[in-house]
């Protein structure tokens, strides 16, 4: 009679294996544009192929004994895992968002720890004789495992929340940038990257506190984790966060062009501080905004307007945050906003519905336009129509 290598749960591990690898190699072979981004997801789905991996051989009974007698070198192989998942997950984040993207030096910097633990498990393991290896892992026990080897799993679960946070911290900051060149931001503020990547930084603080909860039972007699149903409850959850990453990575495909690494940003910023802003540039804007109300196109950018006025899109960009307090999306929407009061004040517009002003002032979509009209009047729109009819 056969043995059963796996549960109902080793599935969901498989099939998470399954679809990142599956979709790893769509990436490389026939997704042509955004070569790098694609790349860097493979890579990190990769990752995500490997890890399941590793928790079924060490935690699967019959699938680890199966392993073992396969090849006890395999066992380290699929925990490096762990400690390329950040850097890779933090360099697609800055592909998306970087203008014209590559990997620097400074960034190979990130892979110090994965190097650091390859070289560990070559003394630790590789550098033993094929029947301790075997020996080692037969009488494997989670909570009879080294001080140190409980501590570099701590560390690995640390580093992996760091590189969550830097990729939170990132792409907040392309979202407010962003608003400096485009009039509409509904499908390029990477609000889906923000909250996966949310959703994978609660797992991995997840797996600090079982970490921790590990150490306290194998060190100090202190069981108050339950390590069996939280690592269910984690293999279940990354399943979910994986597939709608797979399908929002594909589906979410944008014009964006990106915005300068940090240090660039900056030093162009604190150049433009020192520059006198001309008054009679910033008339001729004011004056081509009420004259040829190019607010009205529903797509608008800060470099498509710069062109139409003969103007430096810095030179432009410094006249709206210096002169008018304001970043591009704002200084654009408040137009917008005030030729929709306009249109909701107009006894011509008072059959219209709220959804043909809102086209017809520039706005294309309906929750910005709500959210800005409300923010700039204090009330929304049908209630300034009702105010204004009365």
């Amino acid at each position: 009679m056969g043995v059963t290598l796996f549960n109902f749960h080793d599935v969901v591990l498989l099939m998470t294996t399954y679809q990142c690898a599956l979709f790893a190699l769509l990436l490389l072979f026939l997704r042509r544009e955004n070569r790098l981004s694609n790349a860097l997801l493979a890579g990190f789905l990769i990752t995500q192929a490997a890890i399941p991996l590793d928790i079924l051989i060490n935690f699967g009974a019959e699938f680890r004994s199966w392993a073992i007698g396969f090849s006890p070198d395999i066992f380290p192989l699929f925990g490096m895992a762990y400690w390329l998942e950040g850097p890779v997950l933090l360099w697609y984040t800055r592909s998306l968002i970087y203008k014209d993207y590559h990997l620097r030096t400074g960034d190979l910097l990130y892979l110090v720890p994965f190097a650091a633990y390859a070289g560990y498990q070559l003394v630790a393991f590789y550098s033993l004789d094929a029947a301790a290896k075997v020996a080692l892992l037969s009488n494997h026990d989670v909570l009879q495992e080294s001080a140190l080897t409980h501590t570099i799993g701590f560390v690995r679960e640390c580093l992996r929340v760091i590189f969550g946070v830097v990729c939170v911290v990132e792409i907040r900051r392309c979202r407010r940038e962003i608003k400096d060149t485009y009039s509409n931001i509904e499908k390029i503020d990477f609000w889906w990257l923000n909250v996966l990547i949310v959703g994978f930084l609660i797992l991995r603080l997840w797996a600090v506190v079982v970490s921790v909860g590990l150490n306290l039972a194998a060190h100090f007699d202190v069981d108050a984790i339950d390590f069996a149903g939280l690592g269910l409850m984690s293999n279940y959850t990354v399943f979910v966060l994986v597939s709608a990453l797979i399908f929002l990575s594909l589906t979410y495909s944008s014009m964006f062009e990106g915005i300068e690494r940090g240090n660039q940003l900056s030093k162009h910023r604190e150049a433009d501080s020192r520059i006198e802003i001309d008054e009679t540039q910033v008339q001729r804007l004011v004056d081509y905004m009420e004259s040829e109300k190019p607010y009205l196109a529903t797509i608008l950018t800060l470099e498509q307007l710069a062109d139409q006025l003969s103007m430096s899109k810095r030179g432009l960009s410094n006249i709206i945050n210096r002169h008018f307090k304001q970043n591009f999306f704002e200084f654009i929407n408040h137009y917008r906003i005030e030729e929709a009061k306009r249109l909701l004040r107009d006894p011509v517009w008072s059959q219209r519905n709220l959804l043909e002003v809102m086209t017809a002032a520039g706005f294309n979509s309906k929750a910005t336009f709500n959210t800005f009209f409300k923010k700039c009047e204090g009330i929304t729109p049908s209630q300034y129509r009702e105010l204004s009819a009365g």
